[in-house]
C-alpha cells in the first residue's frame, strides 16, 4: 500500500517497469515518421488539453472564491493557474523543437525543453511557497468562511481536473521520454492533493474545527516540496548532460550482440531534450577491412536503435584493436601508412589539423578543427611548378562537424607549400603551411 502511494506521488517507481522497459526496448516499430515531429506533435496536444483542463477548474474555482471569501480556495485557484501556466515554456519548448538546426544552432533546439523544465519546476516552488503563506496565514489570522458545501465540491473539482492532467502529462512524457512533461504532471498531481486539501478544510471547518484546514495545507505544502526536489535533481540532471547509468550499461549490452568487436573502449550519452545522443568509439580486428568496419558499424547501429528507441544521433568510431584507427578501402585497418605528417593549424578563427588520409574514394585532403565552429568554411590553395595554383574547396563532413575533407584528391607531388583559408561570420583569415612527402609514400 505504501509503495503504491509512493509510485502515485512519483517517489518511486512501479516494480515491474525495468521488466517492462527492457522488453519494451526489444520491439520493432514499422512505419514510423520523423521522431521529432511525431513526439512534439503528441506533447503540444498534451499542453493543449492541460491548459484547457487546468483553465475551466481555475474559473469555476474563482466564481465560488467570490461568493464564499473563502482564503483556501483562492490559493487552491492560484495554484491551477500557475500549474496552467506551466504550459507557456513546454508549448513554446516543443515549437522551437520542430525548428531545423542552423549555422548558430548546429545541434537544433533540443535544450529549449531542459530550460522549460527549469521554468516548470521554479513554478512549483513558487507554488509551494504560496501554499505555505496562506496555511501559516490562516493559522496566525483564522477566518470565516460560508458556503462550506460549495467549497468542497470546488475542492473536488480541482482535484478531479488535476488528476486529469497529471495523468495526461505523465503517460504522454514517459512515452517520448520529456523530463519537463513528466515534471509537470507531478506538478499538477500535487496540486490536486492541494485541492482534497480543501475538501478536508471544509469538512474541519463544518465539524468545529477551523484550524483543520491550515494544518492539512502545512502537510500537503511539505509534499509539495519534495516534488521540487524530485523533479530538480530530473530535469538539471539532464541540462548537465547527465543520464540515467542503466542507458550506457544498455548501450554496451546492445554492442555486445555485434560480432567481430573486439573492445568497447568509450560510451557517451546525453540528452537533447527528448532525443538521447550517443557517441562510441569500438574496436575490432587488426586484419578487417574497410568493408568489415562498415559492415560492423551498420550492425552496431542496428542493435542501438533496436534496443533503444529514444536514440536521434549515433555516432561510431571504429578503432583497430591494437592498432591506428586508418581506415582504407581493401586496406587492412591496422595496416602501416606512409602519408605526410599531419601539419598542426594554430589560426584565430579556428585550430586544429590538417593532412593528407585515405578515402574509399582515394586520398583526400581534411582539416580536422578542436571543435565545432557554425558556419565556417576552408579552401587549401597549393603553390605548384609555374605559378599554376592548385584551389581545393574542404567540406563539411556530416557526421563530424569539426572534419572538412576535399571532394578531390591533391595532385602529386605531396611535397607543396600551400595557405589554408579560413571564413567564418565575414572574418577571413589565411594560414601558410607547407608539407612534406615521405620517400617511401606509395
Amino acid at each position: 500500500m505504501l509503495h503504491s502511494i509512493l509510485v502515485w506521488l512519483g517517489f518511486a517507481q512501479p516494480k515491474d517497469d525495468d521488466a517492462h522497459d527492457h522488453a519494451k526496448s526489444h520491439g520493432h516499430t514499422h512505419g514510423v515518421i520523423d521522431s521529432t515531429i511525431a513526439t512534439t506533435t503528441e506533447g503540444i496536444r498534451a499542453i493543449k488539453w492541460s491548459f484547457a483542463i487546468l483553465g475551466v477548474t481555475a474559473v469555476l474555482q474563482l466564481a465560488v472564491v467570490y461568493g464564499s471569501s473563502s482564503v483556501a480556495l483562492l490559493a487552491d485557484a492560484i495554484h491551477n493557474v500557475g500549474d496552467s501556466a506551466t504550459a507557456v515554456p513546454l508549448w513554446i519548448a516543443f515549437m522551437l523543437a520542430r525548428r531545423r538546426p542552423s549555422e548558430r544552432f548546429a545541434y537544433g533546439y533540443g535544450r529549449a525543453e531542459d530550460l522549460a523544465g527549469i521554468a516548470i519546476v521554479l513554478i512549483i516552488l513558487l507554488s509551494a511557497l504560496v501554499a505555505a503563506y496562506e496555511a501559516i496565514d490562516r493559522l496566525l489570522h483564522p477566518q470565516p468562511v460560508s458556503m462550506l458545501g460549495w467549497i468542497a465540491v470546488a475542492g473536488a473539482l480541482g482535484f478531479i481536473g488535476n488528476e486529469a492532467v497529471a495523468i495526461l502529462r505523465l503517460r504522454v512524457g514517459r512515452k517520448i521520454n520529456s523530463a519537463a512533461l513528466i515534471a509537470d504532471g507531478y506538478h499538477a498531481r500535487t496540486d490536486g492533493l492541494t485541492s482534497l486539501a480543501v475538501v478536508f478544510g471544509a469538512i474541519g471547518v463544518w465539524l468545529g474545527y477551523p484550524l483543520a484546514d491550515p494544518v492539512v495545507g502545512l502537510l500537503i505544502t511539505i509534499a509539495i516540496f519534495g516534488i521540487v526536489w524530485q523533479s530538480a535533481k530530473a530535469v538539471l540532471t539532464r541540462a548537465l548532460d547527465g543520464v540515467d547509468p542503466d542507458i550506457p550499461k544498455e548501450i554496451r549490452h546492445a554492442i555486445e550482440h555485434v560480432p567481430g568487436i573486439r573492445a568497447i573502449e568509450t560510451v557517451r550519452a546525453r540528452w537533447l531534450g527528448h532525443r538521447l545522443t550517443a557517441d562510441l568509439d569500438v574496436a575490432i580486428d587488426g586484419t578487417a577491412t574497410l568493408r568489415d568496419a562498415d559492415t560492423i558499424r551498420a550492425a552496431v547501429r542496428e542493435q542501438l536503435l533496436a534496443h533503444l528507441p529514444a536514440l536521434a544521433t549515433i555516432r561510431i568510431m571504429i578503432k583497430s584493436f591494437g592498432g591506428p584507427t586508418t581506415e582504407a578501402d581493401g586496406r587492412r585497418i591496422g595496416a602501416h601508412h606512409h602519408a605526410p605528417a599531419p601539419v598542426a593549424i594554430h589560426g584565430e578563427l579556428a585550430e586544429g589539423a590538417l593532412e593528407i588520409i585515405d578515402t574509399p574514394q582515394g586520398e583526400r585532403i581534411q582539416f580536422a578543427t578542436k571543435r565545432a565552429i557554425a558556419g565556417l568554411t576552408a579552401v587549401v590553395c597549393i603553390a605548384r611548378d609555374a605559378g599554376a595554383v592548385e584551389t581545393l574547396a574542404l567540406i563539411a563532413s556530416l557526421d563530424d562537424l569539426t572534419k572538412f575533407v576535399s571532394n578531390a584528391a591533391p595532385a602529386e607531388p605531396h611535397t607543396f607549400h600551400a595557405e589554408l583559408a579560413l571564413c567564418v561570420a565575414g572574418r577571413t583569415e589565411v594560414l601558410p603551411f607547407h608539407v612534406i612527402e615521405p620517400d617511401d609514400h606509395h
